[in-house]
């Protein structure tokens, strides 16, 4: 904790531009926790970057383990996961038959509340949380999707799996995945499919973002549900490569400016990423600053030995990705770039529609959108 809390001092001893003020008064009013550690979430790897593409290959079409829902053998017991949120214990650890579970929302919240309370204990991580490497792992779940194949997606959590767990663009998460399973333990009903981003939900509210709704229904798969590498960004490319990318998942030009927000959170690794450094000058608090930064700062690019990336030429402590550059660069993207960067609201309303749908993405819902649920924070 020395080098994090040495790290935190360092980086609020610069100047700050009048977006970054922003972030510190917000940081301010939050009523103080057990330590001014636990005020800060930073994720300590990469984000929304991808190793060099494979050839386009579709994944395989096998069977769901347990036919309609994928099992998992936890707690002494087998449960099977159905599409509407239903989970079937068949045995229990003495062989006995439990029926049917129905989890309700006040299920779901002691889920929220227990992830919450993990990250607000467990701040050993970098800079005080595992917040960001969380929201992480659900983006890099969902963002696998592919719309014209149906493959990918939330639903399957197959990054349990070497084959995707393996990817460059994953490096790091087994951090999150490690961090959730005494939550899978404590709750053996949940798929991790459905784990996962929940998980993610609740980091982004306890980063103080928007409310995100959030309903159940992910089923576990195989190894054989794995999605081929090369389908998550690439942080090297231009603006024709983000419209590839997001465009394969079914976004438009404003919801791929809206969730490039995410980048107001953590941080690039160079054990990971081979990228350097945070965004924003809170990079455990949700705002527009991303965007603020992205106009009101000078960028250059940074002289080193890795790869190419941009630093600000007033602090020298902060960076930009070339997919970040092409957000301003780009006159559709920058007009979008330019609304959030005026209004917090708006891009608080567009980034949670554009997560919600990510989330979903390639899940078979028997449940109706209008039976989403939203979870309470610790602080509510």
């Amino acid at each position: 904790m020395a080098t994090a809390t040495a790290a935190r001092t360092f980086t609020k001893a610069f100047p700050r531009s009048a977006s970054s003020a922003a972030s510190s008064l917000r940081l301010a009013a939050r009523p103080s926790r057990d330590n001014a550690a636990k005020r800060f979430f930073q994720q300590s790897s990469r984000r929304h970057y991808s190793s060099a593409p494979e050839p386009a290959k579709k994944s395989s079409t096998g069977a769901i383990v347990g036919g309609a829902a994928a099992a998992a053998l936890l707690a002494g017991g087998l449960w099977l996961y159905n599409s509407q949120g239903e989970v079937h214990l068949k045995s229990g650890s003495a062989g006995q038959s439990a029926g049917l579970i129905t989890p309700t929302p006040a299920d779901y919240q002691k889920v929220y509340d227990a992830v919450a309370k993990a990250l607000w204990e467990h701040d050993e991580y970098e800079d005080g949380s595992y917040g960001p490497v969380l929201l992480r792992l659900a983006w890099h779940a969902s963002g696998t999707y592919d719309a014209e194949t149906g493959t990918g997606g939330s639903n399957g959590a197959t990054m349990r799996f070497s084959p995707e767990a393996d990817h460059g663009a994953n490096a790091g998460l087994k951090n999150a995945r490690d961090f959730l399973e005494p939550i899978k333990q404590q709750f053996p009903w949940i798929s991790y499919s459905d784990l996962w981003i929940l998980a993610g939900v609740c980091a982004v509210q306890e980063m103080q973002g928007p409310t995100i709704p959030w309903r159940p229904g992910r089923q576990d798969r195989d190894l054989s549900f794995c999605t081929p590498d090369g389908r998550l960004p690439d942080a090297s490319k231009d603006q024709n490569h983000i419209r590839a990318i997001f465009g394969r998942m079914g976004f438009n030009d404003q919801e791929m400016v809206a969730l490039s927000g995410a980048h107001a959170l953590g941080r690039c690794h160079t054990d990971r990423s081979g990228y350097d450094g945070p965004w924003t000058f809170s990079p455990t608090v949700l705002t527009n600053d991303y965007y603020r930064l992205l106009l009101e700062e000078k960028w250059g690019w940074r002289k080193w030995n890795g790869p190419k990336q941009y630093e600000d030429l007033k602090t020298h402590s902060l960076m930009m990705l070339p997919t970040d550059m092409a957000l301003i660069k780009d006159p559709i993207f920058k007009k979008y770039v330019e609304k959030y960067a005026k209004d917090n609201d708006a891009f608080f309303k567009d980034f949670s529609d554009a997560v919600v749908r990510l989330f979903e993405l390639g899940v078979p819902f028997q449940s109706k959108a209008e039976d989403r649920m939203t979870f309470k924070t610790l602080e509510q």
